[in-house]
């Protein structure tokens, strides 16, 4: 296929770094790259280069005939003083994008509907908008151009868990098409996993290249660095336990990435799973006790809006939770309630005589005080050891394993960047050693090289853990069980993940927000009943075809030992090859079946 967009040896300096070194590439017809690397490595930069918004140094950028390109920055530029429909719709006539099906899908899956309610309409002016929202407005007003070549950076940013499911689901259907190509920086890796087929690293002045979203990128990264000999001890490779949490998680996600199910295996085959439940349960049980935190018929009212109603819920040691939930649902109130710093409207609150809590919030204020320090000052105040695990680690190592190598240590507070200012707020609160931890938004301006560290660092974390995100993979990753605030007043439990969220948010009837409200209270529906006796089927057949696929794993690994003892017999080679092949099918197929059970299990 003819690229829309070429790339050849550019060179590109800003001040000391070289953020881009003798880099050739493109963007070929039907692609969807997804661009990841460290913050300040130049990601945003290429794809400025990409639009011919920025010069390079040397070499050249060239397109072909008159491709029409459209970008989303992570710069404001829209117009205070216009309106959303100005913004969004230009000066289409309203029987012409109201009978467009591509523009109805962005109105509604952005800003609420055709009539924009989320936002406050289309006659409201951008002026008096929040952030989040003159970034939905802006991500909808290049959608709704419908470029060739489309250019988006951190497209998720200020979109929940349904927003980010449904720009994803949009993308690959309007843009897997020939005659369309897309790029975007990401640091949400679902997300990532969902749009990209490609992947580019941006490091070091090097742009590497990589098949597949991010699972792939993962395997093809960790192969590389095996290969080249990087890293001299297998287990304290963070790829090798991304790759183990991402063969081992979800059989939905560890089916559908497209790499070499032999190398993935051949990679994590001394890998233990990330977290030891069992031995952190129980070290969880010495350090907490039985008694945590627990709410008894507990309500919650700001304002007018009752956000909990008559709540009975305990949490144990060694609670792992991940929180999901409409915006304005209650989230971060549900996290000050359960640290104590919200009162109660009515019921009662208790906690364990030894809790000791670390609150994460989405305030990076309380670093203002050490301005003038550096940031191993501003750790060694909390103290200069602590315990992670069973292991003593001192301020520094912790700090190194968040990404401030020895250098970057010595740098005052005052000069971080919005990532390393939470960074550093939670090195500091894992300092502290609380027993329980409450994570309001932890992958806010993140990278993902940062989320996966953190979430090394938290797999060997005994204690009990709520977590709020928007990131679906961080939350998968990092908690056993999920919960859903769907705005009514209630805590409702997820067996089936963030799945099953959305599919109990996609059967709520839309409710246009007032202006000023972030969600309304929503009526829930009835929670689909699943016929038990179907369900013991189900687990029946699962555990039929787990022994199926022992079995398998067994044969397949005789054929690759009679493989290469027959290396010299290419008729008996053939033949072993042809078994392997036929081995792969009958896989593939009890895996599919094994999928269909567990759908039906929930």
């Amino acid at each position: 296929m003819a690229n829309l967009i070429s790339v050849e040896r550019a060179r590109l300096a800003l001040g000391t770094a070289q953020v881009l070194d003798d880099v050739s590439l493109g963007l070929g017809e039907g692609d969807r790259v997804g661009i990841v690397g460290r913050n300040g490595g130049g990601k945003s930069t290429l794809l400025k280069v990409l639009s011919g918004e920025h010069e390079l140094d040397d070499g050249r950028v060239t397109y072909a005939g008159h491709t029409r390109v459209g970008m989303l920055t992570q710069t404001d530029t829209l117009d205070p003083e216009a309106t959303v429909a100005q913004i969004v719709l230009g000066d289409r006539a309203e029987h012409e994008w109201a009978g467009d099906s591509r523009i109805r899908d962005v109105l509604t899956g952005l800003l609420g509907g055709l009539e924009a309610p989320a936002i406050g309409g289309l006659d409201a002016t951008v002026g008096p908008m929040s952030g989040g929202e003159r970034r939905r407005l802006a991500l909808a007003q290049v959608l709704v151009e419908d470029p060739e070549l489309l250019l988006l950076d951190e497209p998720t940013n200020h979109l929940d868990v349904e927003g980010v499911a449904w720009l994803a689901e949009h993308l690959v259907r309007r843009w897997a098409r020939p005659d369309r190509s897309l790029a975007t920086i990401t640091h949400d890796r679902w997300f990532l996993d969902a749009v990209a087929e490609r992947t580019w690293e941006v490091v070091d002045g090097r742009v590497e290249q990589y098949e597949g979203g991010y699972a792939a990128y993962v395997l093809a990264k960790a192969e590389r660095e095996r290969i080249a000999r990087v890293t001299a001890e297998r287990r304290d490779n963070l790829l090798r336990k991304e790759l183990a949490w991402l063969r081992r998680g979800a059989p939905a996600r560890t089916s559908k990435p497209k790499f070499r199910i032999e190398a993935a295996n051949a990679l994590i085959e001394d890998e233990p799973p990330p977290r030891d439940g069992v031995e952190l349960l129980r070290f969880a049980t010495t350090r907490l006790g039985k008694d945590v935190i627990d709410l008894l018929d507990a309500s919650v009212e700001v304002g007018e809006r009752e956000l909990l109603s008559r709540i009975t819920w305990h949490l144990g040691p060694g609670d792992r939770v991940g929180i999901v939930g409409v915006n304005g649902a209650g989230k971060s109130t549900l996290l000050r309630v359960l640290a104590g710093a919200v009162p109660l409207s009515s019921g009662k609150r208790k906690e364990g005589v030894t809790v000791r809590i670390g609150h994460l919030t989405q305030e990076v204020g309380e670093l203002e005080r050490f301005a003038d320090q550096t940031v191993i000052q501003a750790v060694e105040d909390v103290r200069q050891v602590t315990m992670l695990g069973k292991k003593e680690v001192t301020a520094s190592q912790l700090a190194k394993r968040l990404g401030f190598s020895g250098g970057r240590q010595q740098s005052r507070v005052s000069d971080l960047s919005g990532g390393e200012r939470r960074r550093l707020q939670i090195l500091r609160l894992l300092m502290d050693e609380p027993n329980v931890l409450l994570l309001d938004e932890p992958s806010n301006d993140l990278d993902i090289e940062t989320l996966t560290q953190l979430e090394d660092v938290l797999d060997g974390w005994a204690g009990t853990l709520l977590v709020v995100s928007h990131d679906r993979y961080l939350l998968e990753r990092l908690s056993d069980r999920q919960i859903a605030l769907l705005g009514d007043g209630r805590i409702r439990d997820l067996p089936g993940g963030v799945s099953q969220y959305l599919q109990l948010r996609s059967q709520m009837p839309a409710v246009a927000p007032t202006k000023g409200a972030t969600a309304p209270p929503s009526p829930v529906p009835a929670e689909p009943t699943v016929d038990p006796a179907a369900q013991r089927e189900a687990r029946k057949a699962m555990a039929r075809v787990e022994k199926q696929l022992g079995k398998l794993a067994d044969r397949e690994k005789k054929l690759h030992h009679e493989m290469a003892d027959a290396v010299q017999d290419h008729t008996r080679l053939a033949q072993l090859n042809a078994g392997l092949g036929e081995l792969a099918q009958e896989k593939e197929m009890l895996e599919l079946e094994w999928l269909e059970a567990a759908e039906i299990v929930g």
